[in-house]
C-alpha cells in the first residue's frame, strides 16, 4: 500500500512538472488606430479600436496574466489598457520577445500586442504553424492563442468583438 501512494505522489508530482513547462501566450494585433493625421507615426487607438479594446477585455475576463508584452507604439499600449496585467514590457524586435517569454515565463501566461506585419513572425518565432496566410491592414479582430511547450506551440485562432469584413 506504501508504495502504491509513494508512486501515486510521484506521478503526481511528475504531472504537475510537465504542466508547468507549458506557456500559454495569448497574440493579438493592436486594436483600429486613428488614421485622422497621416503625418502621425504613433497615433493614438481611434473610436473604433476602444471599442475593441473593450470587447477582448470582455473576451479574455477569465483569463489571469502574469505579464505581456507591447511594442513602444501608443497603440499596442492602449490595446493592454483594458486588462488587468500586472506588468507591460516593451520589446523592439521578435527575437528578443520570444528569447524573453522562454527564458523569464515559462510556466505563465502571457499577453503580446503585435502588428499586422509581426503577428504571425511571432507565432513561428515561438514554435508554432501560422494559423493564416497573412494578416491584412484591416485585421483587427483576430486573436491567437499558443500552448508552447520548447521549441512547439499549438496555436488556436479564434475572432473577438465586431467582425471587420462587414
Amino acid at each position: 500500500m506504501k508504495k502504491l501512494l509513494v508512486f501515486l505522489s510521484l506521478s503526481l508530482l511528475f504531472i504537475n512538472v510537465i504542466s508547468a513547462q507549458t506557456t500559454t501566450v495569448w497574440i493579438v494585433r493592436h486594436a483600429e488606430k486613428d488614421k485622422s493625421n497621416p503625418q502621425d507615426t504613433d497615433p493614438s487607438l481611434s473610436d473604433e479600436g476602444k471599442i475593441r479594446v473593450a470587447d477582448l477585455a470582455k473576451y479574455l475576463k477569465k483569463v489571469k496574466f502574469d505579464v505581456a508584452f507591447a511594442t513602444p507604439t501608443k497603440r499596442t499600449h492602449q490595446t493592454l489598457d483594458s486588462l488587468v496585467i500586472p506588468k507591460v514590457i516593451n520589446y523592439k524586435d521578435i527575437k528578443s520577445l520570444v528569447d524573453s517569454i522562454k527564458t523569464n515565463y515559462v510556466g505563465k501566461t502571457v499577453m503580446v500586442a503585435a502588428h499586422s506585419n509581426t503577428v504571425l513572425e511571432i507565432i513561428e518565432a515561438l514554435g508554432g504553424k501560422r494559423p493564416k496566410e497573412e494578416l491584412t491592414d484591416d485585421d483587427y479582430d483576430y486573436i491567437f492563442e499558443l500552448s508552447v511547450k520548447e521549441d512547439k506551440a499549438r496555436v488556436k485562432m479564434d475572432q473577438y468583438g465586431r467582425p471587420h469584413h462587414l
